[in-house]
């Protein structure tokens, strides 16, 4: 049965709904469109997080490099870091 994508409005055989544990639910067509809605946004470029990301106490970022961007972290991707970065 098809349904219709709540981010794009596609019409879509193949749509699945996500539900919360609160109950609510929400129709997406593809994952895309569900990460554009669910995925939280990097608090310094805005790009949606579909990893785990670094938080800080405020926000949370898509990686090390925006939260040191943002706020006084200090966090890494990596370790140990190379030489100029």
């Amino acid at each position: 049965m098809a349904a219709t994508c709540e981010t794009c409005g596609n019409h879509y055989d193949k749509a699945f709904t996500v539900t919360w544990a609160d109950g609510r639910t929400a129709t997406f067509d593809s994952v895309e469109c569900a990460a554009m809605q669910l995925a939280p946004e990097c608090a310094h470029c805005g790009c949606r997080i579909l990893g785990h990301g670094v938080e800080t106490e405020d926000a949370i970022f898509c990686c090390a490099h925006c939260a040191r961007k943002d706020s006084n972290a200090d966090v890494n991707d990596r370790f140990p870091v190379p030489a100029g970065g």
